[in-house]
């Protein structure tokens, strides 16, 4: 029984160190490509799909392909550097972050399937939704990024209001794009400068 509390209080106390812990496996890369594919795809949008109140299914795939291309390229470099890190500690921190910014994409992913297969014609609600849920995913990891990283996650809740006040207008493409490229490449400085900075230096 001493054995297996004394497990448990090592666990507790990894976790702990990972929750006080910067998160040095996300780099600016992956975050400024994330920003500036939001550039391209709302650049995209403006030139082929004009109206996307008329054809909510293309608008729905063209952001989500931009999403998932973002995301996949985010995991695929924090995985590596998770696992090739000095110590168990930044694979647990990356963890940590996962647990924390999950719940956002989940209702992000749920409310998007059912506008897209329920109330397509309630597509210009998305906009704004996804700003939101994207910010409170960037307030929740807040505590494991550098300091000036929350006031990215504060600018996404106030675009995606801006956004749900806007109604249909929250379809054009900057509605979108420019608040993603804001905040991502935003985030990308703040990373770069606290982070990795001293590493080009050196």
């Amino acid at each position: 029984m001493q054995l297996r509390d004394a497990i448990d209080q090592l666990s507790t106390i990894r976790s702990q160190l990972a929750a006080t812990e910067h998160l040095r496996s996300l780099r600016a890369i992956p975050v400024a490509f994330s920003g500036l594919l939001a550039i391209v795809t709302a650049t995209a949008q403006a030139v082929w799909l004009p109206s996307p109140a008329d054809d909510p299914h293309r608008y729905l795939a063209l952001w989500l392909c931009a999403a998932v291309a973002s995301a996949a390229l985010a995991c695929v470099m924090v995985a590596r550097r998770a696992l090739r890190g000095p110590g168990e500690l930044d694979a647990a921190n990356t963890w940590h972050a996962v647990r924390l910014f999950s719940p956002c994409l989940a209702v992000g992913a749920v409310c998007s399937w059912f506008v897209a297969t329920e109330q397509p014609q309630l597509v210009w609600l998305l906009p704004g939704l996804w700003q939101l849920l994207f910010g409170m995913g960037n307030l929740a990891t807040a505590r494991l990024l550098p300091a000036p990283a929350g006031a990215v996650g504060c600018m996404f809740l106030v675009t995606g209001a801006s956004c749900l006040w806007l109604g249909e207008r929250a379809l054009a493409p900057w509605a979108m794009g420019l608040p993603f490229a804001t905040g991502q490449l935003a985030l990308a400085a703040v990373l770069w400068w606290h982070n990795e900075r001293a590493g080009v230096r050196a």
